[in-house]
């Protein structure tokens, strides 16, 4: 049954930095703001472990919404208030810019990070802020500027201070290496998981942002053959604990809004059909009942429901199940094939892979109005995952015949590619806020 139901069939019968991602803007919105980052001040003795106002540079560039002004063309490099010239900035036409200033305290051993944003249209300073941090954290503060600054001036939460998990695959034809990933949301600090000679699939993140689940076909113990399991696995310790490792198919696992509980598809009643666990109290209960394969869960973001797909109408389509009332009602009725289904955060869309004709791409469903809108101009896409400011969507496509990620905005305004240099990169999921 095409791609998704085609895996199940097949079913049925820390920590090196090592695989980096890059990323490549493809397209923009037409009316970029025009913003300039001057770089941060140091005055310290040697150099900083990280470049904070190249980061947050690095970050508004590649969010598709912002035009970045050169450094060498700016008239001027303030790093404070004191020190700003609005005129400059109003010759270059610039709308807002950010100036910074990094100083290293000595009693607790920390940095701080001083940053300003000034409107150039309203001629005032709209965003101050200090922000204390070890060398360590750098990078993280940098992300937290971003956000702020991008929320500032666009009004919306931006989603950089995030992570994103995804597996890499080398030797594809030959001997399959498998590589579970995490990196920031922007590439960097990459470091693997878990490497394995067995697939490893559906990587799923805890909301607290500690913890993966994901599936590992791994061999254990007096085992021939690899077979699935669902791990959990704890990001900063590499704790492991397998939650399911039934006979069949176990798959797809979803946590729960509150990652008390966790959805996943299981045969072991010879179906495959949607269970969910209490990871506390270890109760197993099954959730659909039906001969046509259920798979891919996903809750609601008040956690009063599941999302799934199914092809008890004759093709994948999307349905909803009620955990109050065990109601299942169909959600999506366009194209002949809707799978892989995700619901933002505030509920009004669902993000899902979609097919009309022969293509897959990745698109939205208006759940107000029932439109479709496809967002990607790809083909071979899949394994959507949706931002946690609901505004970007990372999957998984094919380029040049290598198997990359991409990040495609919810209005379809924006698309980034994020090659990786390590062999094919498949199954990403994107990470809640990350805060250390």
């Amino acid at each position: 049954m095409f791609r998704v139901f085609g895996l199940l069939l097949v079913l049925l019968v820390s920590m090196n930095v090592k695989a980096e991602i890059t990323i490549l803007v493809t397209k923009g919105v037409e009316s970029a703001i025009p913003v300039a980052v001057v770089p941060f001040s140091w005055k310290g003795n040697s150099a900083l472990p990280e470049q904070v106002s190249d980061i947050v540079s690095n970050d508004l560039y590649r969010s598709g919404y912002f035009e970045l002004q050169p450094v060498e063309k700016m008239l001027s490099l303030p790093n404070k208030s004191d020190d700003f010239i609005f005129a400059d900035w109003e010759r270059t036409e610039r709308d807002f810019v950010l100036i910074g200033e990094i100083d290293f305290d000595n009693t607790s051993k920390q940095y701080k990070v001083r940053f300003e944003l000034f409107d150039i249209f309203l001629g005032q300073s709209v965003l101050a802020e200090i922000v204390p941090g070890k060398a360590d954290q750098l990078r993280d503060i940098a992300h937290y500027i971003s956000d702020k600054v991008y929320e500032k001036i666009t009004g919306k939460a931006g989603a950089f201070s995030t992570e994103i998990a995804y597996v890499t695959v080398e030797n594809v034809q030959t001997n399959p290496a498998y590589q579970l990933n995490i990196a920031d949301a922007d590439g960097g600090r990459a470091r693997y998981v878990l490497r394995s000679d067995e697939p490893i699939i559906s990587p799923s993140w805890s909301n607290d942002g500690k913890k993966l689940a994901y599936v590992s076909f791994e061999r254990r113990k007096g085992q021939k053959l690899g077979r699935p399991a669902i791990y959990i696995q704890y990001k900063e310790t590499g704790k492991r604990v397998r939650v399911s490792s039934f006979e069949g198919l176990n798959g797809a696992p979803a946590w729960s809004p509150d990652d008390k509980k966790m959805a996943f598809v299981l045969s072991r009643d010879g179906n495959p059909e949607i269970y969910v666990l209490d990871l506390k109290s270890k109760k197993l209960t099954r959730k659909t009942k039906h001969y046509a394969i259920d798979t891919e869960p996903s809750w609601t973001p008040d956690g009063k429901g599941l999302i799934f797909t199914s092809n008890r109408s004759g093709s994948p389509q999307i349905y909803r199940l009620s955990l109050e009332t065990n109601k299942v009602e169909r959600v999506t009725y366009k194209g002949n094939y809707n799978a892989r289904a995700q619901m933002t955060k505030d509920g009004r869309y669902l993000i899902m892979v979609h097919r009309s004709e022969k293509v897959f791409h990745i698109a939205r469903q208006d759940l107000q109005t029932g439109r479709i809108k496809v967002l990607t101009e790809s083909d071979l896409d899949e394994s959507p995952s949706v931002a946690p400011n609901g505004g970007m969507v990372i999957y998984a496509t094919k380029y040049r015949d290598q198997g990359v990620l991409s990040v495609v905005s919810i209005d379809g305004d924006v698309s980034m590619r994020l090659p990786s240099n390590k062999g094919d990169v498949r199954e990403p999921a994107w990470s809640p806020y990350i805060r250390r």
